[in-house]
């Protein structure tokens, strides 16, 4: 869940990593930061009503808002404000991208999430219901994107063009900053039909945490290049080094970034646009696009978005009840209580350290919780950090190998569907865990890959989702899924836990996340 590592240190930093030049002045910054410099944070859900055709559907509210809230690039860090935006397949076809174009697009983005097998898939729709981690009669929002079956079509009350993410240091700064964002675009048709304060404010010991408590976002994919080949000498480290690849979490660039060599050694494919004279003048590539095309994708991504709201209470009250239930039981059962359970449903401590057998993984050498491990050799049988718990599925590393031999070639497995996350919290901190105050609070989950099926979608239906997990039968993720069973293995006897829907999703949609000659080529006046 959530966004980069944001616990504080009071040493060295672990070095992060960059993209070069050229690459860092065409890609949007929210690729290589979650901008945790900048706590305060404003998600606005954009309303296109004017006709493609119109100069305003093709692209003159973007110039717009390039003045009001310029797009900030990967080339350094932000001082005070910084800026992200991406498209739904409807927003792009407002923006007056031709069929033809749009054909070239992923089929996953083409279609939407709320296509009727991916929704199966994603477990949020069965056979015309919709299941317990989506919101009471349905999703709030999406793209709407149009399905080629009517009788198939799913749609929601409010249609997403475009999300645009605003970032700055106090929350009256990003509140005003919306504000003149929305009155630059009114005059072009554009509406915010949806928004949602985000923030990353630190606790009293410096770490980000997420509703339930947990410190948030602890392990993220290390992308890398090449710095033998000139073509793939694409990504350093902060500190000059170059961006080697890293044992437990490096995958090539070409799995955040499209055009880039992937897991694969391919070329991530993405869009391409006809060779014409706006397409020139956005300094759009040719580099993997065919004779008579430019490459639209290059140094863009798709984004998944995802709102998904936390019952703070009812997480807390339920792993009460089976603490008490379990002692009742079990009298020597002294140590379970809920923050030993959700521990172990988490698969942390509520600081971000790895259970172990042992106890506590030990911190790194940057005082952070340690990510350089493999469940296989640590913990194979779950018995500190269970084998269905939300970080063991979420990042299996190599803790599906059968055996020491093969855990290498598991973790490269497992290293081929990796997500970077860029989400935030919503919503005010509950004073009282335990007591429901009704407020509407929760994560905006965002990611960012160049397969969307392989990546996020794997991840959901084949780890998340999957009931016979990792040895397991009919159990779900313990945090994200439905109700059901939760086993925490353990010697003599292992402990079931009764979870209940923590998480709902209240809307979601795939975006697609240009570059910045990209968005200047959406942004053109073309004819």
């Amino acid at each position: 869940m959530g966004a980069r590592s944001v616990t504080a240190s009071p040493v060295k930093e672990r070095p992060s990593w960059r993209l070069k030049p050229p690459h860092d002045q065409q890609t949007q910054g929210i690729v290589v930061s979650g901008f945790s410099r900048l706590p305060a944070g404003k998600a606005l859900f954009l309303h296109c009503d004017a006709p493609p055709e119109t100069d305003a559907g093709r692209g003159s509210w973007l110039q717009t808002l390039m003045t009001v809230a310029p797009i900030t690039a990967s080339d350094g860090k932000p001082e005070t404000r910084a800026a992200a935006i991406a498209f739904t397949w409807t927003g792009l076809q407002k923006a007056g991208l031709s069929p033809e174009a749009l054909a070239t697009f992923a089929a996953p983005f083409r279609e939407g999430m709320y296509q009727e097998d991916r929704l199966r898939r994603l477990g949020d729709k069965v056979k015309d219901k919709w299941q317990e981690p989506v919101i009471d009669g349905g999703p709030l929002w999406s793209g709407n994107i149009p399905a080629e079956d009517e009788l198939r079509q799913v749609t929601t009350r409010t249609t997403v063009h475009a999300l645009l993410l605003l970032y700055g240091e106090t929350v009256a700064d990003v509140q005003v900053w919306g504000e003149e964002v929305g009155q630059a675009l009114a005059p072009h048709g554009m509406t915010i039909v949806h928004q949602l304060a985000l923030n990353l404010q630190l606790d009293e010991v410096g770490i980000g945490r997420e509703h339930f408590g947990f410190a948030d976002g602890m392990s993220q994919p290390i992308p890398f290049g090449d710095p033998d080949v000139a073509s793939e000498d694409t990504v350093a480290l902060s500190d000059g080094r170059p961006a080697t690849r890293d044992p437990w979490h490096g995958v090539p660039l070409g799995e955040i970034l499209l055009g880039h060599t992937n897991a694969y050694a391919e070329k991530a494919p993405g869009p391409v646009v006809r060779d014409d004279k706006f397409a020139r003048a956005a300094q759009l590539s040719p580099q993997g696009a065919p004779e008579g095309f430019l490459n639209l994708g290059l140094n863009g991504s798709y984004m998944v978005v995802r709102e998904l709201r936390q019952y703070v209470a009812r997480f807390w009250q339920s792993l009460e009840d089976n603490a008490a239930r379990i002692r009742a039981h079990d009298p020597s059962a002294t140590h379970v209580t809920a923050d030993w359970l959700a521990e172990r449903i988490v698969g942390r401590n509520v600081d971000g350290h790895l259970l172990c057998p042992s106890g506590l993984l030990a911190a790194d050498e940057h005082k952070q919780p340690q990510n350089a491990f493999g469940f296989a050799e640590l913990d194979p049988h779950g018995h500190g950090c269970p084998l269905g718990s939300h970080v063991r599925r979420a990042n299996p590393r190599d803790g599906l190998a059968r055996d020491l031999a093969s855990a290498p070639a598991l973790l490269d497995s497992v290293n081929n569907h990796r997500i970077l996350r860029r989400g935030r919290k919503y919503g005010a901190t509950a004073t009282d865990r335990r007591t429901d105050d009704g407020a509407e609070r929760g994560l905006l989950f965002i990611c960012l890959n160049a397969d969307i099926a392989r990546q996020f979608e794997f991840i959901q239906q084949t780890w998340l989702l999957n009931k016979n997990f990792a040895t397991l039968y009919d159990e779900t993720d313990p945090l994200m899924g439905p109700k059901g069973r939760f086993t925490i293995p353990g010697q003599p006897l292992r402990r079931i836990v009764d979870v209940q829907t923590f998480i709902q999703m209240a809307g979601g949609e795939y975006f697609f996340l240009p570059s910045l000659p990209a968005l200047r080529y959406l942004a053109s006046p073309r004819a």
